[in-house]
């Protein structure tokens, strides 16, 4: 009589169990059925014919650095699409094996620290050929066509635009050399075979990135003379300097960029690695010297294409200071990274104080207060090097000091120092690119007819 009331109980409880467990099945069951109702589903059958991605059209905004012409055309990779949940009427055990969109490669190349994403939007965005001809910009839709395009193979492209963890050959070569204001400046020269690449690119692609009338650093037939023209004789000059303006411009940033006028995804992804770098400190571990990265990847100064990009990223910033010296009757210009404001009305030095460095923030940047100056007609006016009071030229110090050195080297005759002598014949071409006159005074033709 002892145990027959415990097999009862759990007789019950195993039933009671078994009830619960169908009742919890069919719940679950209900709720698989409802989200396979709304979920979306996905058209793939151009794969199984052809083995290429079937694109589905549609216009969206994208936005990036660029204002005109931010609609663009953007091609959705249907392998790319969030996948479905399983059909909970087809069930089968032992389930099917899942179905592969992306060969191994692919998936290694576009889920790798290179151009791995959170955006899934941006991430499958194929190229929009339009956008890229309205720009002047080649076409290049896949990975393989920037290949052919730079004379390499799909191996090389990739590993010259690998981010690594632990790179165990660096591509540049890193060195420090002293500020005239103090301190170090971080020079990282390319190493030989990418700097070709580079040099390529440049010519290819960054020199006919769009830029704004206003950058005169880095342009074929502007230098500092056409940034500092606009600036004479004005009764006040303003002198602005951007607070590590290359570092500022990263990785993602040149991405933004190169998928705004129109580059797929893969594409807009390896440029923005190829032409960008991290700050990398060796590691000895494991019997091996790694360069691991100890910052994000941004423009480098000592890359050929860091100057193009920092005049197409700056474009923006350049339209939006424009407008506001115009609007307060000044004049702007831009030389790399110093941003020169000058004009007659003195009452409105406080407010462009002031909306300068917010216009600057807003654009991703900060003003470096201790270069900005307030420069009045009563004291010397100089703009990237260059004194624009009255006339555009030298000024007196610097002159009567190039004066007396082409005396010495007058007098010193065949003995002098050629190079001396060549250094001397730089500074006259480049004052008589300033100021024809000033150069004609300490005889600029005399002095061109000896070499």
């Amino acid at each position: 009589m002892g145990p027959t009331p415990l097999i009862i109980y759990l007789a019950i409880g195993f039933f009671v169990f078994a009830i619960v467990r169908a009742l919890v099945q069919w719940v679950r069951r209900r709720m698989q059925l409802r989200k396979w109702a709304k979920a979306p589903q996905r058209d793939v059958s151009a794969l199984a014919d052809t083995g290429d991605a079937a694109f589905k059209h549609e216009v969206v905004k994208v936005g990036g650095t660029l204002k005109p012409e931010h609609r663009r055309l953007v091609l959705r990779d249907n392998r790319l699409l969030p996948k479905p949940p399983p059909d909970p009427n087809q069930r089968r055990w032992p389930p099917p094996p899942k179905p592969k969109y992306l060969t191994e490669a692919e998936a290694d190349r576009l889920f790798g620290p290179s151009l791995r994403t959170r955006n899934r939007d941006v991430m499958d965005l194929a190229a929009d050929p339009a956008q890229l001809e309205r720009y002047g910009l080649p076409v290049w839709k896949t990975e393989a066509d920037l290949s052919a395009a730079l004379s390499l193979t799909i191996g090389q492209l990739r590993h010259m635009s690998q981010h690594r963890h632990r790179e165990t050959t660096a591509h540049y070569v890193t060195f420090a050399i002293p500020k005239r204001s103090g301190g170090e400046r971080l020079i990282h020269a390319p190493k030989r075979r990418l700097k070709k690449v580079l040099r390529t690119l440049d010519r290819l692609l960054v020199s006919r990135l769009p830029r704004s009338e206003y950058a005169h650093g880095f342009v074929k037939g502007r230098s500092v003379a056409t940034n500092a023209a606009p600036h004479v004789g004005k009764a006040v000059v303003l002198h602005f300097d951007i607070k590590d303006c290359f570092p500022t411009i990263h990785y993602g940033r040149v991405r933004g960029l190169l998928i705004a006028l129109g580059y797929s995804y893969p594409v807009a992804a390896g440029l923005a690695v190829l032409m960008t770098e991290s700050p990398r400190q060796p590691v000895a571990a494991e019997g091996k010297l790694y360069h691991v990265p100890t910052g994000p990847r941004v423009c480098v100064q000592g890359a050929p294409t860091s100057p193009g990009l920092c005049n197409a990223v700056l474009m923006r910033l350049d339209h939006r200071l424009a407008g506001l010296a115009r609007k307060h009757g000044f004049v702007y210009t831009r030389y790399a990274d110093d941003l020169t404001l000058s004009g007659d009305d003195a009452t409105k030095i406080a407010k462009l104080m002031k909306l300068v460095p917010v216009i600057v923030a807003e654009e991703g940047f900060a003003v470096n207060r201790d270069k900005t100056r307030i420069l009045r007609a009563g004291r010397r006016q100089a703009v990237t090097g260059v004194v624009v009071n009255k006339t555009m030229g030298l000024s007196r110090q610097e002159r009567r000091k190039l004066r007396a050195a082409l005396h010495k080297q007058k007098l010193a005759g065949a003995a002098g120092d050629m190079s001396e002598q060549r250094r001397l014949q730089g500074k006259l071409a480049y004052l008589f690119m300033l100021n024809r006159g000033q150069a004609s005074a300490l005889g600029w033709r005399q002095a061109s007819k000896r070499g």
